[in-house]
């Protein structure tokens, strides 16, 4: 039986995110990963882990259904409810995301699901976190979408979250579940290529944290962000991809943010250690806390 999640008495609810942990082969770099999430989970003690993509480095995999379960076996031991989407790297080399949502939906401690087989990904899904103590209404949504890998070669670049995707996500919002300000129930997104809106809402200067890349968004915009603002449930986003970013800002009455890179396998930059982002939602409000956690805080 899969777990349920709730809030705690103390009406909080954790997350960390684990973003492109770029697992491969169990090489030296791979081990720094897992002894790092360890150290995170143990230091955080969160209700709920969600790898925002590239979990796997496929293209560099012997095994790449081996390495994925290597890749997430630091978060099962510990006993703490999980949940992931797929990145652009975890299906390039003789893969497939079904194949990989079978290995993770093969642990009783993943939450991830397929989703409906009629839109567009692998991994949209809906996680609803229920009211504390023996409520059994949900007090908070957690939405999960596939936002895909490469753009055609015509376009370039990268995939974006499709129209059909959208149109789910609004079947699940609209008319939301609401609470007893008939409000909707306040909700956060996770997926792992960033929206162009990300581009923006740095260059309108109202972010907290690093940006030391390109926002490497889609060069199509589907209008998901629109969609957000629209439907009124998610307060905030939650993406990787880009390695050297962290920012989060607010747009529009909802915050976008990047993880901190986790895995060591890839690029990175000297004084910008890899880590974990943490959310603390705060149940009955829209309103989070959100810090990184680094690989060389003092205390990991």
């Amino acid at each position: 039986m899969k777990p349920i999640l709730r809030f705690g008495e103390n009406h909080m609810f954790k997350i960390v995110q684990f973003t492109d942990v770029h697992w491969r082969n169990g090489e030296a770099e791979d081990l720094c990963c897992e002894a790092l999430m360890e150290r995170v989970l143990l230091a955080e003690k969160p209700d709920l882990v969600v790898f925002t993509g590239d979990l796997i480095d496929s293209g560099f995999c012997q095994e790449p259904l081996e390495s994925l379960k290597n890749a997430v076996a630091a978060v099962d031991r510990s006993g703490v409810p999980w949940a992931a989407v797929f990145g652009n790297h975890d299906s390039e080399a003789g893969v497939s995301r079904s194949s990989l949502m079978d290995v993770l939906t093969s642990y009783s401690l993943c939450l991830s699901e397929s989703g409906p087989d009629d839109i567009n990904g692998v991994g949209n899904f809906v996680l609803d976190i229920m009211s504390s103590g023996s409520g059994s209404g949900s007090a908070a949504r957690l939405f999960f979408l596939d936002s895909g890998s490469y753009a055609p070669k015509a376009i370039g670049g990268y995939d974006w979250i499709h129209t059909d995707q959208i149109a789910w996500f609004k079947q699940q919002t609209s008319g939301g579940i609401r609470g007893e300000a008939e409000t909707p129930v306040p909700g956060l997104a996770f997926f792992h290529i960033p929206l162009p809106e990300y581009r923006e809402v740095w260059e309108k200067g109202h972010c907290e944290g690093n940006k030391m890349e390109n926002v490497c968004s889609a060069k199509v915009n589907s209008g998901f962000f629109s969609a957000l603002v629209e439907q009124g449930d998610v307060c905030g986003t939650f993406v990787g991809h880009d390695h050297l970013n962290d920012f989060i800002g607010e747009l529009y009455g909802i915050r976008l943010a990047y993880g901190r890179a986790t895995g060591f396998n890839t690029y990175g930059k000297d004084g910008f250690p890899r880590g974990a982002r943490v959310i603390n939602l705060l149940e009955g409000t829209r309103h989070f806390d959100t810090w990184i956690r680094l690989d060389d805080e003092a205390g990991m």
